[in-house]
């Protein structure tokens, strides 16, 4: 009877330490753009399964050290387990805008002495769950920032270390998330932490990842010699996938290295893709846990990572854009010190964005099928009508106006000046509410201003003008 109950508790164990790899495994695979990876069967019917939705974010153990070996494991993969029959996980919201902030780090930082790490990688990913598109942005280390709370400017890779070194709420990751929704006018909602140690675990275990090197190129792997990759195709190993992704030797520095980044992220996603991976990497996921669990970090519950990761399988790999803050959206400059910086074209940098993160038009059927209005209301945005024309009665008009047609009006008042056209703020940022207003109030777009806020008590303000006043379709 013990030894039966020893094994039961082995296996509950081993349970666990499967699913705490799939959580694991889910963020990577967000952070690859990947799109298909729990369509198939058995990894679904596990998830399907799972039960236990409280469980924390993996926690980074920033004492432990990255480049101690892990213990042996047994090469030999096992089968898989057999499926379980079990409902779908809950679907993520529908409505909301998923934006999560993926930063590499080098952990030597601390091991040689140095405090906290710098961030070496920061790439933003998004979701939209509506038009079932993605977006991928990557944001150069060198860029010259203002940080919350710090009166100097300093480069953007450094947030994460003040944040830590100075015990701020939140620590380094909060902080690095708050500059970088400042640069970018936009609201993160998750982050993610990777260690090079990990990454480099990681697609060992994936055995190599494709690359198609476009020129001639030295790398610097962290343990190893300096080694020359040809241009041409090459499978890369751990070490030398994450050299290329870091390598800043060539012409365009930071920029090509952005490219090169994005570059391993597909060459990654379309390595699990593989029919036959997946199920590897699912029987060998306690031996995987053991060696890279201690170098991740992120909010993200186990249940949110499965529940993204469900949403991101069905995003079309067409449907993932790619872009990168480059030289048109900077001026080149120096720092105090004299070193070379990158000062952000905020107007240049808020373009990109939207190119990036926003649709020109419904792409997605369920977009095309779904009606301008309740797209509006998905978003459930908090609106504020203030009377900037001097109309008396004008701002509770509109605001019963628009409360007919459903829209989410919370506050109505005087504008602080007058307004000869009627203009719309945008604080938060909801497209499918900003677009419905648009249409149905026929204001102009030259009128329409983001100014991203997190703090304001709405979401977006309209100010009454004069044109709306004379000419407004109001019964």
């Amino acid at each position: 009877m013990e030894q039966a109950q020893g094994k039961n508790t082995q296996i509950k164990q081993t349970s666990r330490n499967v699913w705490i790899l799939v959580g694991v495994l889910i963020v990577f695979l967000i952070i690859a753009g990947l799109t298909a990876f729990l369509t198939y069967t058995n990894v679904r019917d596990f998830v399907s399964a799972w039960n236990i939705t409280d469980l924390p974010g993996i926690v980074v153990n920033p004492s432990a050290d990255p480049t101690q070996n892990s213990p042996e494991v047994d090469l030999e993969v096992a089968a898989p387990p057999p499926p379980v029959s079990a409902p779908e996980p809950k679907a993520w919201d529908g409505a909301s805008r998923v934006n999560i902030l993926v930063m590499g780090l080098d952990y030597r930082d601390w091991l040689e002495g140095e405090g906290a790490p710098r961030t070496d990688t920061m790439i933003l990913f998004s979701v939209d769950p509506i038009t079932r598109t993605a977006g991928i942005l990557s944001i150069p280390r060198d860029l010259w920032v203002s940080m919350p709370g710090f009166q100097e400017p300093d480069r953007i890779n450094v947030a994460y270390r003040f944040g830590e070194t100075y015990q701020l709420p939140g620590g380094g990751a909060e902080l690095a998330m708050k500059t970088v929704e400042g640069v970018l006018g936009l609201k993160i909602d998750y982050y993610a932490l990777v260690d090079f140690y990990s990454f480099e675990k990681f697609i060992d275990e994936l055995g190599f990842i494709e690359i198609d090197v476009p020129r001639n190129i030295w790398v610097d792997p962290i343990d190893g010699e300096t080694v020359k990759l040809k241009k041409g195709a090459h499978d890369l190993p751990g070490n030398l996938a994450l050299a290329y992704a870091r390598a800043r030797n060539t012409d365009g520095g930071d920029f090509d290295r952005a490219e090169r980044q994005q570059q391993v992220i597909m060459a990654i996603r379309k390595r699990i893709l593989n029919a036959e991976m997946l199920p590897r990497l699912v029987a060998r996921a306690p031996a995987i846990y053991e060696q890279i669990a201690s170098g991740i970090q992120t909010n993200l519950t186990l249940e949110q990572a499965i529940q993204l990761a469900w949403l991101a399988q069905q995003v079309p790999a067409e449907e993932i854009k790619h872009g990168s803050i480059g030289a048109e959206h900077i001026n080149f400059g120096k720092s105090p010190d004299g070193d070379d910086v990158l000062k952000p074209r905020p107007e240049q940098i808020r373009i990109l964005r939207d190119e990036i993160f926003t649709n020109s038009g419904p792409t997605s059927p369920a977009v095309v099928d779904t009606d301008p209005q309740e797209l509006m209301q998905l978003e459930n945005a908090t609106i504020s009508v203030l009377n900037g024309a001097g109309t008396p009665g004008l701002a509770t008009r509109t605001t019963e106006y628009l409360a007919a047609q459903n829209v989410n009006v919370v506050n109505t008042g005087d504008a602080p000046e007058p307004y000869n056209e009627t203009t719309i703020v945008s604080y938060t940022g909801n497209p499918y509410t900003l677009n419905y207003l648009i249409e149905l109030m026929n204001i102009s777009p030259n009128r329409i201003y983001n100014r991203y806020d997190p703090s304001s008590e709405v979401d977006l303000a309209i100010f009454l003008g004069y044109d709306w006043a004379n000419t407004n379709t109001m019964p």
